[in-house]
């Protein structure tokens, strides 16, 4: 019995002194020292994210050489604007092919085709859409002149034909309806920053009229 009771008694001892040692270490690592660097981590601040600075654009002025490029058509054939030096060239942005007022001012384009001709005048239509979009809007509307797709929108800037814009209440940034009438010889003859797509054909025939 003795025997056991000593053995009953060490065990016991043991685990005292194991709790005593578990204590200590416990206690240790959670000292001040090691709170403040763990806190310090936590705390460390994080650098604020910087905002992809927006593409500078670029205000286009009468007189100035019309920024050439090369876009795919509505066939996927390649079309630069330096393919049409000699003849007078609108250059024109609309917001997205098939909607309703691109609709009416691509229409009265394509109503106009014989006195632009006449007037040795050359349509570009440029948006965002895809070649594709652009074949259905050219098959749907029975569209007779060219249009440009520029999904990266390198031209539309280029143009300064981005930026803000309000409809029913709210503010976005997209494509700006504008027109550039560049002249024979590759200069940008008249800006047109506000256009009515319902006269835009006459404003354009107009201007070459008088110019």
């Amino acid at each position: 019995m003795a025997k056991v009771t000593k053995k009953v008694a060490a065990k016991k001892i043991t685990k005292k002194v194991t709790k005593k040692v578990a204590k200590k270490i416990v206690k240790k690592a959670t000292s001040n020292k090691v709170v403040k660097k763990v806190t310090k981590k936590a705390t460390v601040k994080k650098k604020p994210m910087t905002k992809k600075a927006t593409p500078k654009m670029s205000k286009l002025k009468v007189g100035d050489m019309a920024p050439d490029f090369t876009l795919q058509d509505q066939n996927g054939k390649s079309v630069s604007l330096h393919d049409f030096k000699g003849k007078n060239v609108v250059v024109y942005f609309y917001p997205k092919a098939m909607t309703p007022g691109c609709t009416v001012q691509a229409c009265e384009i394509r109503n106009s085709e014989s006195k632009l001709k006449n007037a040795n005048i050359v349509v570009l239509g440029i948006s965002a859409d895809p070649v594709k979009s652009l074949k259905k809007f050219e098959e749907k509307e029975k569209l007779n002149f060219t249009l440009l797709s520029d999904p990266e929108k390198k031209v539309i800037q280029s143009y300064g034909s981005w930026g803000l814009k309000k409809f029913m209440g709210r503010e976005f940034e997209g494509i700006l309806r504008q027109s550039f009438l560049v002249d024979t010889q590759g200069k940008v003859a008249h800006v047109m920053e506000k256009v009515d797509t319902k006269t835009h054909h006459d404003d354009v025939l107009n201007f070459f009229k008088n110019h």
